[in-house]
């Protein structure tokens, strides 16, 4: 029975169930590299949300516009990106996109904005 379960677990990925590529942090370690300077923040709430608080310095792309792609290809597909939403939803369904169009070094805020106000990090209005 293990055995089945093993090879079971094994398989998984080759459903399309494949683990993503990018980096996944916690809002500590976020804060860390984006103390470095040399990251893209990407939040992708509604501009309603991102109006109510967002990182300083992210650019918001709601994932819900009609061009949500279209406006992820003008971006620097060369410049870390760090993505994130509320609560990791919406941007773990947007880091297909993100490697479709070719981004390499994408990471992502696995608690989202609200894990980053729960740590205590500066929030911008």
């Amino acid at each position: 029975m293990k055995t089945l379960l093993t090879t079971l677990l094994l398989l998984i990925p080759a459903f399309g169930f494949a683990e993503d590529k990018a980096k996944h942090v916690k809002a500590d370690e976020a804060a860390k590299i984006i103390a470095e300077g040399k990251v893209v923040i990407v939040d992708v709430r509604t501009p309603d949300e991102f109006k109510d608080g967002h990182i300083k310095t992210a650019k918001n792309i709601d994932i819900m516009a009609a061009d949500f792609e279209a406006q992820l290809a003008k971006l620097d597909k060369t410049q870390p990106t760090l993505v994130h939403c509320q609560a990791g939803g919406r941007s773990m369904r947007a880091l297909p996109v993100f490697e479709k169009l070719g981004f390499k070094n994408l990471i992502h805020l696995d608690e989202g904005f609200g894990g980053w106000e729960a740590a205590g990090k500066p929030v911008e209005k």
